[in-house]
């Protein structure tokens, strides 16, 4: 699926993988988040961390009635508090998107899959 914009200069086509990568690009600059996590946890195994480059697979963007819902897939620092965290990341995201791409972003629901101790 993809969202499409009629602007005075032309016609825009902004693919839901564009909005995960850059959704997840805004949350992992958050503090408090260690990594992504792999929304599909039975094929990928438990609470797998992904690479900086694979942002778009711990988010899913979904459209419905002309509205944007986006899920995300999070691990957290050890000793943080989530729901600032997650609070945090919802509007870090929201923002980006709206500046970025000109998206209204309706909801932005944030799963927490796991915990992860610092190593010094």
């Amino acid at each position: 699926m993809s969202i499409e914009l009629n602007t005075n200069d032309g016609h825009v086509t902004i693919t839901n993988e564009v909005i995960a990568t850059i959704a997840g690009g805004a949350a992992v600059e958050c503090y408090g988040i260690v990594g992504m996590a792999s929304k599909s946890q039975i094929r990928d195994g438990i609470a797998e961390m992904l690479k900086k480059e694979n942002f778009s697979r711990g988010i899913v963007v979904r459209q419905e009635d002309d509205k944007l819902h986006i899920d995300m897939y999070i691990i957290v620092s050890y000793g943080t508090k989530i729901s600032e965290v997650a609070h945090n990341v919802q509007s870090q995201v929201k923002y980006t998107l709206s500046q970025s791409l000109g998206l209204s972003i309706d909801s932005v629901n944030i799963y927490i899959q796991g915990v992860r101790v610092a190593k010094d």
